[in-house]
């Protein structure tokens, strides 16, 4: 008897691989267990941003707080805000008044020899009233930005102290010799008259510090723009007294840089802990 094989039966065909939907071409390599991945491509197939609008929002909100921050605020920046409200109002009502009576404020507002002999505390507090030029002048304005950017890093009070520390020291280091040249006759008795007033020294003083607080790459940009500025001043020689006094509160803020860097955390001369 002939044994026979009976014929093996085919194979079954292999079941089909679904066609990737067409509306989603590149769904088909992602994980079918990973679903999030799926509904990203299907929004960017759909032509919708594959940031989600809540963390568009946050950006947005981020970047109006940072803009903030460059301006003072009752909260954050007290003494900037209140001494910017008090120049504000000073330079407003002066706007309003007759030149000649602003004038007379002026010379009795005047941190000359004469004035600092008789009354020294009043004229230095009201000469720091006034703004040469206004409340637009580039004196206002980098009073704004530079008061609060060191406020924000050391605090109302020490801001304040590093201002009133330039603005006295500027003003008793340029007024002194002023006095001693006249005693000496090398100097008319006029000098002793002579019309100072103003925040330039405050505001000298305050950049200096704050620059001691940047990062290097701001840090010496800043210091050489600024005492390109005062050189150009000195070169031109219009009011000597006061083109000495800027360089004069500028050093001063920068010989505060080891105090403020000891209260305000940062430590060593490289910067290794900065901010700009």
């Amino acid at each position: 008897m002939e044994r026979t094989v009976p014929p093996a039966p085919s194979d079954p065909p292999a079941p089909e691989a679904p066609a990737p939907d067409a509306r989603f071409p590149e769904v088909a390599a992602l994980l079918d267990g990973v679903p999030r991945q799926r509904e990203r491509a299907e929004r960017c197939a759909a032509g919708t941003p594959a940031t989600p609008p809540a963390t568009a929002a946050a950006d947005n909100r981020f970047r109006v707080l940072r803009l903030q921050r460059l301006l003072p605020t009752p909260t954050g920046t007290p003494f900037t805000f209140a001494y910017g409200a008090v120049l504000a109002v000073v330079s407003l009502a002066a706007a309003q008044l007759d030149p000649a009576l602003v004038h007379t404020l002026h010379q009795g507002s005047s941190t000359d020899v004469a004035h600092l002999v008789r009354m020294p505390v009043l004229v230095l507090v009201a000469s720091a009233l006034w703004i040469a030029g206004g409340i637009l002048s580039p004196y206002a304005l980098a009073l704004l930005f530079v008061l609060t950017a060191l406020e924000r890093r050391i605090g109302g009070v020490r801001t304040a102290g590093v201002f009133l520390l330039g603005h006295v020291g500027a003003t008793l280091a340029t007024e002194a010799p002023t006095g001693l040249a006249v005693l000496a006759g090398h100097l008319p008795a006029s000098s002793l008259h002579r019309l100072d007033y103003g925040v330039s020294f405050g505001v000298a003083a305050s950049l200096g510090a704050l620059a001691g607080l940047l990062r290097p790459w701001l840090r010496w940009p800043l210091l050489a723009l600024f005492g390109w500025l005062l050189v150009t001043d000195l070169i031109a020689f219009t009011d000597p007294m006061t083109d000495w006094g800027h360089p004069i509160a500028l050093a001063i803020g920068v010989a505060t840089w080891p105090l403020l860097r000891r209260r305000g955390g940062v430590s060593g001369p490289a910067g290794s802990r900065r901010t700009a």
